[in-house]
């Protein structure tokens, strides 16, 4: 699909993560985020720390099969730790234009509420029991939400699915 395809405003975005929010019966906040240089500045900006600030990876397994990962900022995808938990032998990143045909919302803003389509979701283990904060589908906005019910919302698999990122302290 062309990228136009899924063009839209940041109010149609968010309104479209709010909505999804609603169906799903989830209490989020989402609120303006100024931009940042680092994840470390982000979290600081918020009031929170790194790793309670959420990166949405959309992934892509076989054909046109897909799935999302949520991933603590202050951690990155363990490949096989998630390969060996989806139960396949291939995973990897797509290329920006599938990632948005996936999902309707641009890298950097991905998040499974509103996602054009209900792909399944793998939560890191450390996200529980947090509030924390991820992209609300558009740039320059952040949501706030009870992890937990995050995860309940979307029957979401919980297991170890990362490894640290030295760089983060």
């Amino acid at each position: 699909m062309a990228r136009a395809d899924f063009a839209m405003t940041a109010d149609d975005a968010t309104r479209r993560v709010r909505e999804a929010a609603h169906t799903r019966g989830l209490d989020i906040d989402v609120q303006a985020s100024p931009a940042a240089g680092s994840l470390e500045e982000a979290a600081a900006l918020r009031g929170i720390a790194p790793s309670d600030i959420v990166k949405t990876l959309v992934v892509k397994g076989k054909g046109d099969q897909y799935y999302f990962a949520l991933v603590p900022g202050d951690r990155a995808i363990s490949w096989g730790k998630l390969r060996s938990v989806v139960g396949v032998n291939k995973l990897r990143l797509p290329e920006p234009p599938l990632a948005l045909a996936a999902t309707g919302y641009e890298r950097g803003t991905i998040v499974p509420l509103g996602s054009t389509h209900d792909w399944p979701v793998y939560a890191d283990v450390r996200m529980v029991g947090k509030r924390v904060s991820m992209g609300a589908g558009a740039p320059g906005h952040t949501l706030y939400v009870d992890a937990d019910a995050l995860i309940a919302a979307y029957g979401a698999t919980v297991a170890d699915i990362t490894d640290p990122i030295a760089a983060i302290r």
